[in-house]
């Protein structure tokens, strides 16, 4: 079994910067994993894929909306993938997950990931 934990949400102005780390744990996670990825979701709105990262080399890919202000991290040794996020704006309010694929396959496809954390929320003001 794998889990997924959330950590650093929180309330922030436009234009800040939030660091989120999920961390992972559980006897099938290592064998299991292949790739990270982070997604949010906005009331009212379908999960929207943000950022991805394979376990092994740390290879990243990233949504065009957010390409050049988030930035994907891990610490394989921590079981820890990061998200920094700058400059961030109103529309980035939303509950932010962290996900594990078995797959590289198909990065920003919500339905390859398997194991998902209960998210945290990021708030950011004008």
């Amino acid at each position: 079994q794998v889990q997924l934990v959330e950590i650093g949400g929180g309330l922030v102005q436009a234009g800040n910067s939030l660091r989120l780390a999920c961390a992972a744990s559980g006897r099938t996670f290592a064998e299991y994993t292949m790739a990270m990825g982070w997604f949010r979701q906005a009331p009212g709105k379908e999960r929207e894929f943000l950022a991805a990262i394979t376990w092994s080399r740390g290879s990243t890919t990233y949504a065009d909306s957010v390409k050049g202000r988030f930035t994907c991290s891990r610490d394989n040794a921590k079981n820890t993938v990061y998200l920094e996020m700058n400059n961030l704006k109103t529309d980035d309010t939303a509950v932010y997950y962290c996900a594990a694929s078995n797959t590289w396959r198909a990065p920003a496809y919500a339905p390859a990931y398997k194991y998902w954390g209960q998210g945290t929320q990021v708030t950011v003001s004008s």
